[in-house]
Protein backbone atom coordinates (compact mmCIF):
# COMPACT_ATOMS: atom_id res chain seq x y z
CA UNK A 1 0.00 0.00 0.00
CA UNK A 2 2.97 2.55 1.10
CA UNK A 3 4.57 1.83 -2.65
CA UNK A 4 1.33 2.23 -4.14
CA UNK A 5 0.59 5.61 -2.62
CA UNK A 6 4.09 6.73 -3.71
CA UNK A 7 3.18 5.57 -7.09
CA UNK A 8 0.47 8.38 -7.27
CA UNK A 9 2.38 10.98 -5.87
CA UNK A 10 4.98 9.75 -8.72
CA UNK A 11 2.60 9.66 -11.91
CA UNK A 12 0.50 12.96 -10.60
CA UNK A 13 2.00 16.05 -12.38
CA UNK A 14 1.01 19.33 -14.00
CA UNK A 15 -0.69 18.60 -17.08
CA UNK A 16 -0.29 21.58 -19.38
CA UNK A 17 -2.52 20.90 -22.12
CA UNK A 18 -5.17 18.50 -22.20
CA UNK A 19 -7.11 16.25 -25.19
CA UNK A 20 -10.07 18.31 -25.63
CA UNK A 21 -12.55 15.84 -26.74
CA UNK A 22 -11.78 12.98 -23.78
CA UNK A 23 -14.95 13.55 -21.41
CA UNK A 24 -14.84 12.92 -17.76
CA UNK A 25 -17.07 10.53 -16.56
CA UNK A 26 -19.96 11.54 -13.65
CA UNK A 27 -18.59 9.11 -11.72
CA UNK A 28 -15.05 9.51 -11.87
CA UNK A 29 -15.69 13.79 -11.48
CA UNK A 30 -17.96 12.82 -8.09
CA UNK A 31 -14.76 10.29 -6.86
CA UNK A 32 -12.59 13.22 -7.11
CA UNK A 33 -15.07 15.52 -4.95
CA UNK A 34 -15.50 13.59 -2.87
CA UNK A 35 -11.71 13.18 -1.84
CA UNK A 36 -12.42 16.99 -1.48
CA UNK A 37 -15.23 16.80 0.47
CA UNK A 38 -13.70 14.27 2.88
CA UNK A 39 -10.14 16.50 3.40
CA UNK A 40 -9.34 17.57 6.82
CA UNK A 41 -10.45 21.56 7.50
CA UNK A 42 -9.05 23.33 10.87
CA UNK A 43 -11.67 23.74 13.01
CA UNK A 44 -13.07 21.35 11.21
CA UNK A 45 -15.21 24.14 9.21
CA UNK A 46 -14.87 22.54 5.76
CA UNK A 47 -13.90 26.19 4.18
CA UNK A 48 -14.60 25.30 0.53
CA UNK A 49 -16.98 24.96 -2.11
CA UNK A 50 -16.61 23.54 -5.57
CA UNK A 51 -18.06 24.81 -8.94
CA UNK A 52 -18.08 22.33 -11.57
CA UNK A 53 -17.67 23.76 -15.22
CA UNK A 54 -17.33 21.26 -18.26
CA UNK A 55 -19.05 23.69 -21.06
CA UNK A 56 -16.94 24.86 -23.99
CA UNK A 57 -17.99 28.40 -23.15
CA UNK A 58 -17.22 28.53 -19.39
CA UNK A 59 -14.04 26.56 -19.86
CA UNK A 60 -12.99 29.55 -22.18
CA UNK A 61 -13.89 32.32 -20.46
CA UNK A 62 -12.27 30.88 -17.74
CA UNK A 63 -8.95 30.60 -20.08
CA UNK A 64 -9.23 34.01 -20.65
CA UNK A 65 -9.03 34.85 -17.21
CA UNK A 66 -6.10 32.63 -16.49
CA UNK A 67 -3.75 34.64 -18.77
CA UNK A 68 -5.00 32.22 -21.48
CA UNK A 69 -3.18 29.47 -19.95
CA UNK A 70 -4.12 26.34 -22.44
CA UNK A 71 -4.67 24.04 -19.99
CA UNK A 72 -7.72 25.67 -18.87
CA UNK A 73 -9.82 25.71 -22.07
CA UNK A 74 -8.38 22.29 -23.22
CA UNK A 75 -9.38 20.17 -19.75
CA UNK A 76 -12.37 18.23 -19.33
CA UNK A 77 -13.74 19.52 -16.43
CA UNK A 78 -12.75 22.75 -14.41
CA UNK A 79 -13.36 22.83 -10.42
CA UNK A 80 -12.95 26.30 -9.33
CA UNK A 81 -12.54 26.28 -5.28
CA UNK A 82 -14.42 29.26 -3.37
CA UNK A 83 -12.99 29.46 0.13
CA UNK A 84 -15.52 30.52 2.35
CA UNK A 85 -15.49 34.05 4.21
CA UNK A 86 -18.86 35.44 5.67
CA UNK A 87 -19.56 32.12 6.65
CA UNK A 88 -16.85 31.77 9.14
CA UNK A 89 -17.45 34.82 11.13
CA UNK A 90 -18.10 33.87 14.28
CA UNK A 91 -22.05 34.44 14.58
CA UNK A 92 -22.80 32.99 11.34
CA UNK A 93 -25.17 29.81 11.61
CA UNK A 94 -23.04 28.19 9.79
CA UNK A 95 -19.66 28.37 11.86
CA UNK A 96 -21.51 27.84 14.96
CA UNK A 97 -23.67 24.47 13.07
CA UNK A 98 -20.31 23.13 12.57
CA UNK A 99 -18.23 23.92 15.72
CA UNK A 100 -21.05 22.81 17.71
CA UNK A 101 -21.06 19.37 15.54
CA UNK A 102 -17.07 19.35 16.26
CA UNK A 103 -17.12 20.33 19.96
CA UNK A 104 -20.16 19.32 21.43
CA UNK A 105 -21.89 19.65 24.69
CA UNK A 106 -20.44 21.24 27.04
CA UNK A 107 -16.87 21.59 24.81
CA UNK A 108 -18.94 24.13 23.31
CA UNK A 109 -18.83 27.50 24.49
CA UNK A 110 -15.31 27.45 25.50
CA UNK A 111 -14.04 26.34 21.74
CA UNK A 112 -16.36 29.50 20.17
CA UNK A 113 -14.88 31.54 22.43
CA UNK A 114 -11.67 30.41 21.14
CA UNK A 115 -12.72 30.91 17.78
CA UNK A 116 -13.75 34.15 18.08
CA UNK A 117 -10.25 35.17 19.29
CA UNK A 118 -8.75 33.24 16.36
CA UNK A 119 -10.60 35.21 13.72
CA UNK A 120 -9.58 38.21 15.39
CA UNK A 121 -6.38 37.57 15.27
CA UNK A 122 -5.57 36.30 11.65
CA UNK A 123 -6.27 37.29 8.01
CA UNK A 124 -9.35 34.93 7.74
CA UNK A 125 -9.82 35.06 3.51
CA UNK A 126 -5.81 34.27 3.45
CA UNK A 127 -6.53 31.53 6.26
CA UNK A 128 -9.56 30.31 4.45
CA UNK A 129 -7.74 29.78 1.15
CA UNK A 130 -4.50 27.90 2.71
CA UNK A 131 -7.78 25.63 3.73
CA UNK A 132 -8.76 24.60 0.27
CA UNK A 133 -5.31 23.88 -1.03
CA UNK A 134 -5.30 20.74 1.23
CA UNK A 135 -8.80 19.66 -0.63
CA UNK A 136 -6.86 20.37 -3.90
CA UNK A 137 -3.84 18.46 -3.44
CA UNK A 138 -6.90 15.80 -2.20
CA UNK A 139 -8.28 16.00 -4.92
CA UNK A 140 -5.48 16.25 -7.56
CA UNK A 141 -3.97 13.06 -5.69
CA UNK A 142 -7.22 11.11 -6.24
CA UNK A 143 -7.45 12.23 -9.85
CA UNK A 144 -4.18 10.11 -10.43
CA UNK A 145 -5.40 7.23 -8.57
CA UNK A 146 -7.69 6.51 -11.11
CA UNK A 147 -5.78 7.18 -14.32
CA UNK A 148 -7.04 10.87 -14.41
CA UNK A 149 -4.61 14.18 -15.09
CA UNK A 150 -4.64 17.53 -13.47
CA UNK A 151 -3.05 20.97 -13.14
CA UNK A 152 -3.39 23.56 -10.28
CA UNK A 153 -4.03 27.48 -11.57
CA UNK A 154 -2.94 29.81 -9.37
CA UNK A 155 -2.03 32.00 -11.89
CA UNK A 156 -5.80 33.60 -12.38
CA UNK A 157 -6.91 37.58 -12.94
CA UNK A 158 -9.21 36.95 -9.52
CA UNK A 159 -12.02 39.70 -10.25
CA UNK A 160 -12.10 38.48 -13.93
CA UNK A 161 -13.25 35.15 -12.46
CA UNK A 162 -15.52 36.59 -10.29
CA UNK A 163 -17.53 38.75 -12.60
CA UNK A 164 -17.71 35.32 -14.58
CA UNK A 165 -19.18 32.99 -11.99
CA UNK A 166 -21.16 35.95 -10.37
CA UNK A 167 -19.16 35.15 -6.69
CA UNK A 168 -19.91 37.89 -4.35
CA UNK A 169 -16.44 38.72 -2.79
CA UNK A 170 -17.69 39.46 0.62
CA UNK A 171 -18.69 35.99 0.70
CA UNK A 172 -16.01 34.05 -0.87
CA UNK A 173 -12.42 34.50 -2.78
CA UNK A 174 -11.37 32.43 -5.78
CA UNK A 175 -8.68 29.81 -3.85
CA UNK A 176 -7.75 28.11 -6.82
CA UNK A 177 -8.94 26.29 -10.36
CA UNK A 178 -7.79 22.53 -11.13
CA UNK A 179 -8.29 21.36 -14.46
CA UNK A 180 -8.77 17.72 -14.75
CA UNK A 181 -8.70 15.53 -17.96
CA UNK A 182 -6.46 13.25 -20.15
CA UNK A 183 -3.01 15.04 -20.67
CA UNK A 184 -2.57 15.67 -24.60
CA UNK A 185 1.36 14.33 -23.71
CA UNK A 186 3.67 12.24 -22.31
CA UNK A 187 4.15 12.47 -18.89
CA UNK A 188 7.31 14.41 -17.80
CA UNK A 189 9.85 12.40 -15.44
CA UNK A 190 9.33 13.67 -11.88
CA UNK A 191 11.62 16.43 -10.99
CA UNK A 192 11.80 16.86 -6.85
CA UNK A 193 14.93 18.39 -4.19
CA UNK A 194 15.99 14.84 -2.53
CA UNK A 195 14.49 14.46 0.93
CA UNK A 196 17.82 15.01 2.44
CA UNK A 197 17.74 18.59 1.20
CA UNK A 198 14.04 19.65 2.27
CA UNK A 199 14.17 17.83 6.13
CA UNK A 200 15.88 18.89 8.79
CA UNK A 201 15.89 16.89 12.16
CA UNK A 202 15.90 18.17 15.64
Amino acid sequence: MRQQLLEIFHRRHACHLFQADQALSRADLDYILEAGRLSPSSFGLEQWKFLVLTSAQDKQAMQEACFNQPQVGSASALVVILAKIAELHPDAPYLQALLAREYPGAAYAPALANYRGFYGAVDVPAWSVTQCHIAAANMMTAASAIGIDSCPIGGFVAEAVRQQLDIDPSRHEVALVLAFGVCADAPPTKQRLPLSDLVEHR
